[in-house]
């Protein structure tokens, strides 16, 4: 079986369990495996600027803020920007700090037409710890895959 396609079945299977409004919820590795192997795909990076400049980012990404920094208010033009960068027929696939804002995204993309919208689960840095950090549970850098700090 194709590889793409059998990781796009079980993203669907997580979303119809978890009756999400979307075309699925993928993890961190199963998003990279995809923009590695898949031309029209984009990983699409919903986080803030100044995530972006002093967290890091993934190379190759799309990046329009879900939310403005450093008001925290919803980006207006979230959905015009993503029009403008990322064709409707692409699978698109949300990424954040940790899986909320990037489900959002994954949402609003849909309504707008997205069909194949994703959430990146875990997000960028995943879930705090005992001690309320991040980084160490889950997420897009503890899984050792690509990232640059700018």
């Amino acid at each position: 079986m194709d590889p793409v396609k059998e990781i796009l079945q079980a993203a669907y299977a997580r979303a119809q369990q978890k009756n999400l409004p979307y075309a699925g919820a993928l993890t961190p590795a199963e998003a990279y495996r995809i923009t590695t192997l898949a031309s029209r795909a984009k990983l699409v990076d919903v986080r803030t600027h100044a995530e972006w400049n002093y967290v890091g980012t993934i190379p190759g990404s799309v990046r329009i803020e879900w939310q403005t920094y450093p008001d925290g208010q919803p980006n207006a033009h979230f959905l015009s920007e993503l029009k403008q960068q990322v064709n409707p027929e692409d699978v698109v696939m949300f990424i954040c700090r940790s899986g909320a804002r990037s489900h959002a995204a994954a949402v609003a993309a849909t309504r707008a037409g997205y069909r194949d919208s994703y959430n990146v689960l875990e997000g960028f840095q995943g879930n705090k710890d005992a001690n309320g950090h991040r980084d160490s549970i889950g997420g897009w850098r503890n899984a050792g895959l690509p990232w640059v700090q700018d």
